[in-house]
């Protein structure tokens, strides 16, 4: 069974940095042809796509986010991380990671707040 888990900070304060860590189990993200995202959906709005990471290593940004998106990933630990820099109110949101090979796989997103 294929489960992927947000972690990181709940609140985060303007001009800091959302960090969110996706653990994955029951599958490699290095297995080929898959890819993991990051997508968020802020109170009130449709969903957003982030970032993607393939198998490979691999990535690819939202050109609207770019500036201040990176990701990361452990192999050895069956993760990657989001890190999402000058973070503003409206950058809150739940953020979601997601997988596989068409975004199959879903974990259960965590909220974030940009707030002092």
């Amino acid at each position: 069974q294929v489960q992927l888990q947000e972690s990181g900070p709940g609140l985060v304060k303007p001009s800091q940095t959302v960090s969110l860590t996706c653990t994955v189990s029951g599958v490699s993200i290095t297995t080929t042809y898959y890819y993991w995202s990051w997508i968020r959906q802020p109170p009130g709005k449709g969903l957003e796509w982030i970032v993607n990471i393939r198998h490979s290593g691999g990535t690819y940004y939202n050109p609207s986010l770019e500036s201040r998106t990176s990701i990361s990933r452990d192999t050895s630990k069956n993760q990657f991380t989001l890190h999402l820099s000058s973070a503003t109110p409206e950058d809150t949101a739940v953020y979601y990671c997601t997988g596989g090979d068409a975004y199959t796989y879903w974990g259960q997103g965590a909220q974030v707040t940009v707030s002092s």
